[in-house]
């Protein structure tokens, strides 16, 4: 039935034209408090939607960014763990040389040369193993960590190679190789110069952590001051809203209300019969 088949009554029409008014602001009233968002689409409000999209769209590419900057931090950890080990190896290595100054017994300083060698082997091991996720800053990898959305700031941590040969550490060559105290004295200068080299090493890790550290801090406020942003533009007064509900329910009972009483005159029709 095409509209305006019927004719109604100027004051129906008016009442009708009212309760279908108050019904879309209820439909609106009630999509608001359901959501918690004034703006729900683009048609509510075309700047403050795009504003707000543009903010979630930013903190949500920034999550991804919090999660390679903490990938990084557990690879510098890895490095750490195992900078930590093989100075704890080194220092074993000194011992080792200790004992060897206060021996002349042969079986003894081959017994020492041959523990001696053993521990150079298992810095190695641990310079190898100490990779995270494939990435071993002890073996002279990179790390490119990228710290916003565009990759525009980033920072680039380059390791060092932390096996044996690459802290210079003089070997034991062969089973006399630390019977005399000169031998002795150049195997523990390259251990005290690879001790060196680690501190150093490490000191640069350290650094590189903090920095990281920060930046994870500071995307996470960042993160918030976004959300919190997205929300100031598009969140919804529930207290307004609620009050606005029951006003408008009230409109609609006193609209059906008035439509009954505009419809008398139409149905004083009726009594002439």
């Amino acid at each position: 039935m095409a509209y305006g088949d019927i004719s109604l009554t100027a004051s129906m029409r008016n009442v009708l034209v009212s309760l279908q008014q108050n019904s879309t602001l209820l439909d609106r009233t009630s999509e608001r408090l359901s959501t918690g968002k004034k703006v729900n689409s683009a048609l509510d409000n075309p700047a403050s939607f795009f504003a707000a999209k543009s903010h979630t769209d930013r903190a949500s590419q920034l999550d991804g960014r919090k999660d390679s900057i903490g990938e990084a931090i557990q690879t510098i950890k890895a490095a750490d763990s195992g900078v930590t080990a093989i100075t704890t190896l080194i220092e074993t290595a000194r011992g080792l040389l200790s004992q060897a100054r206060s021996t002349t017994d042969t079986t003894a300083l081959n017994n020492l040369a041959s523990q001696y060698t053993e521990v150079l082997s298992q810095i190695d091991n641990i310079a190898t193993d100490s990779n995270y996720k494939g990435i071993n800053l002890l073996n002279s990898d990179t790390l490119s960590v990228a710290f916003n959305e565009d990759n525009s700031t980033n920072i680039t941590i380059s390791g060092f190679d932390a096996t044996s040969t690459g802290l210079s550490i003089g070997t034991a060559t062969d089973s006399t190789a630390i019977d005399t105290s000169a031998e002795i004295d150049t195997l523990e200068t390259s251990l005290n110069d690879a001790l060196t080299s680690l501190r150093t090493n490490s000191a640069g890790l350290a650094s590189n952590l903090a920095i990281l550290s920060a930046r994870d801090s500071f995307i996470t406020s960042l993160n918030n001051v976004l959300t919190e942003g997205a929300t100031k533009l598009t969140a919804a007064d529930t207290n307004e809203e609620g009050a606005n509900m029951l006003i408008l329910q009230t409109r609609q009972q006193l609209g059906t209300t008035a439509l009954s009483i505009a419809s008398q005159a139409a149905q004083s029709v009726l009594r002439l019969f």
